[in-house]
């Protein structure tokens, strides 16, 4: 899975990276009533613009990418100085308010992410074979905090398809993420010419007394 991501940056097979925010981000993240100034985690960042655009919400943002390509194509959208340093097995690099660690998602922990209190995934879900989702979504849950709220972009198609991006169901998104999220369908759009559909969810982390 590694070879094969660092592999599409690297030859610029990025068709799912856009050259706006994302329409789901600007017209859903102000309605989900997450803090001001809260620090807002992005799985599986790439170089999305989503994360200029919270930044100039007035939230810091920490993204992870395990492509360095991908890292030094966001940075070099800006011309704001970066500072680099190391920190338990990721290369991080900071620009302004936005930190993007280099690294396996996977091996990101709950005390690097302690100041974490909102996330958004627009492709991260998706990006990740079957066998992998599960994993995914038990780790998020690990990395925020009972009340954190997040936006989430899926797609959906019928019949079997080859990904990235992987197609995820409404039933295997409520299967993965409802034991630990309360989990809302805000809208569903219309199939693209390749039978996908997007769908956007918010979720809100669940206390320890939730079920």
């Amino acid at each position: 899975m590694t070879d094969l991501w660092r592999a599409r940056w690297q030859e610029g097979r990025i068709g799912f990276h856009l050259p706006q925010p994302h329409s789901a981000l600007t017209h859903y993240w102000p309605s989900l009533g997450v803090p001001d100034r809260a620090k807002v985690l992005v799985p599986l960042c790439g170089k999305t613009l989503d994360m200029r655009w919270l930044a100039e919400t007035g939230h810091p943002v920490l993204g992870v990418e395990l492509a360095p390509e991908a890292i030094e194509q966001f940075l070099a959208q800006s011309p704001t100085p970066v500072s680099r340093y190391q920190q338990a097995g990721f290369n991080i690099s900071r620009q302004g308010c936005i930190e993007l660690w280099c690294g396996d998602f996977f091996h990101l922990h709950i005390q690097q992410a302690s100041e974490i209190g909102a996330f958004y995934d627009r492709a991260a879900l998706i990006a990740l074979p079957e066998a992998t989702r599960q994993r995914y979504a038990f780790h998020l849950a690990q990395l925020t905090p009972p009340g954190a709220k997040g936006l989430l972009v899926s797609v959906a198609r019928k019949g079997d398809a080859d990904g990235p991006p992987y197609s995820v169901s409404h039933q295997e998104i409520e299967t993965l993420l409802s034991p630990n999220f309360r989990v809302s369908l805000l809208e569903e759009g219309e199939p693209d010419e390749r039978g996908m559909t997007e769908t956007v969810w918010q979720l809100v982390r669940r206390g320890p007394l939730e079920r």
